[in-house]
């Protein structure tokens, strides 16, 4: 029984969008699972992002969906963390930390200049949890990990 970080398939749609459902419904929007599978399938279909999922046992856990960006002023690539979840039974246990890590892989492999994230000022856990992980708060509540290697 050991955790896995994977990368998303076309195979994992139906779990991934229940997931990506709850993350929508945590960040105040209304349920929509059918919307929520049509994105996601869009996303992996199309390969405009890349999602990596926490699974246990052939069970997705959570998940983190990056999307490529450019940044002029470095002439780089750069990656945008938008989403980041966890079910709510299975938070506490790191499983955030080794996502984010994936993320900072997946910056590192592609040669980016780092990865961006925005969260709520309210998201206490968040706030707590992207210091901790590297990121430094930049203005407007955003964080900004360096890749050091690029």
């Amino acid at each position: 029984m050991s955790i896995t970080v994977i990368k998303a398939a076309l195979k994992d749609v139906d779990q991934l969008a229940l997931l990506f459902d709850a993350y929508r419904v945590w960040y105040r929007k209304e349920a929509d699972l059918g919307s929520a599978t049509a994105f996601i399938t869009d996303r992996i279909t199309h390969a405009d992002s890349v999602i990596y999922a926490l699974e246990l046992d052939g069970e997705l856990l959570g998940f983190t969906q990056l999307y490529p960006l450019f940044s002029s002023t470095r002439m780089k690539k750069m990656w945008l963390l938008n989403d980041l979840y966890i079910q709510e039974e299975h938070r506490g246990r790191g499983y955030s930390k080794l996502l984010i890590d994936k993320a900072k892989d997946l910056c590192k492999q592609t040669g980016a200049c780092g990865v961006l994230l925005e969260t709520e000022k309210s998201n206490e856990i968040g706030n707590k949890l992207y210091p901790s992980t590297g990121f430094i708060l930049e203005d407007n509540n955003f964080y900004f990990w360096t890749n050091q290697g690029s």
